[in-house]
């Protein structure tokens, strides 16, 4: 009888992670790895003290050059990586420094990804070739200081003047502000809320450094400012759209999940809907709802997944007349389920194709 001799004792890998990658997901890692050894770790201590990033833009175009700013992306000078390999990617920026990740995911997963996701194709031609190389850095503006990161209670607007759109408000905590070429900015108009590019030498937008920051000191935050900012129409996301209840999609189930966003004060008459896959007792939807029917909501729709009967009985207490759809994911939850047949054609219709 012969026995198999495990392998040596890894320290640098204890559980044997590395079996489950492949050889260009370790090459992947091991060249950021090595660049972080040979290009952040000897000076991150001193960024870290004077609680900033020098040279910056310059660090950001050899991260385009190593394929990393907006790596998932396909298509417009992107890499088309899978997300293990941008996991592991962001895993070895975020050991070397947070905010030296903080730098690369605000460009690639979200000034980026925004565009990508949301934007026109001329859009898409005009900002994501350069931002991809690092020749043009991205910022996100979404959180605000007095709100922080609630679409719902967004105080920055967006007004319409003529063809063109007037932006005016303030943004916190933004990664890659000051330094930025372009900013994706969320403001709220009263078609709810709209994604907007905001090129930063626009007339009207200023961004200030942030200092004595406590963490994220190895990085660049900065605070926007937007005083009649004036852009043309073509500035809007066409598809950065989010009414009473907005939906982002899952990349993986295809299922919609809510997203609430800009709720008028004045419901009254408005139809609404809301997506969840996963009610189970309905606690979170009940104060939801609660803050549509104080708002004068009375035509509710529910999409959901599974509502056990006590999340139900809740609900239905909480808007009298909303109308569920619901949907077991697994035969066992049958008898805790309402069951209707074609939930997923439903949402498709509503929100186009999975």
């Amino acid at each position: 009888m012969s026995t198999s001799t495990p392998p040596a004792f890894d320290p640098s890998d204890p559980l044997s992670l590395d079996t489950l990658l492949s050889d260009d997901e370790i090459a992947v890692r091991d060249t950021v790895r090595k660049f972080c050894a040979e290009h952040v770790t000897p000076y991150v201590a001193d960024w870290f003290e004077i609680g900033d990033l020098p040279g910056a833009r310059d660090l950001a175009k050899q991260f385009g050059e190593l394929g990393l700013l907006g790596m998932h992306l396909h298509g417009y000078g992107c890499g088309g990586a899978s997300a293990v390999h941008y996991g592991l990617a962001c895993l070895e920026l975020e050991a070397a420094d947070s905010g030296i990740r903080s730098l690369v995911s605000v460009q690639g997963s979200l000034a980026m990804f925004s565009i990508y996701n949301n934007g026109s194709e001329e859009q898409k031609q005009r900002w994501l070739p350069g931002m991809a190389t690092g020749e043009l850095i991205g910022c996100f503006g979404l959180t605000e200081p007095d709100v922080g990161s609630d679409p719902a209670a967004m105080q920055t607007r967006a007004k319409r003047d003529g063809s063109d759109w007037i932006l005016n408000g303030r943004k916190m905590w933004i990664t890659n502000g000051t330094i930025a070429d372009v900013a994706v900015v969320w403001a709220a108009t009263d078609d709810g809320i709209r994604g907007f590019i905001v090129p930063t030498d626009t007339p009207g937008f200023a961004a200030h450094t942030i200092h004595h920051k406590l963490s994220l000191r190895a990085s660049i935050t900065s605070e926007l400012v937007l005083d009649d900012v004036r852009l043309p129409a073509d500035a809007l996301l066409p598809e950065a759209r989010v009414g009473f209840v907005g939906v982002v999609r899952d990349e993986d189930t295809h299922l919609p999940v809510p997203y609430l966003a800009s709720l008028p004060t004045d419901l009254t008459g408005q139809p609404v809907m809301v997506l969840d896959p996963m009610l189970a007792t309905g606690g979170s939807m009940t104060h939801t709802l609660g803050v549509l029917v104080d708002r004068g909501a009375t035509d509710i729709t529910v999409l959901c997944v599974v509502v056990a009967p006590e999340g139900l009985a809740a609900l239905e207490k909480t808007a009298p007349g909303v109308r569920l759809f619901t949907a077991a994911v697994d035969e066992r939850l049958n008898e805790d389920a309402y069951i209707v047949p074609g939930l997923g054609d439903a949402g498709d219709r509503q929100f186009g194709p999975r």
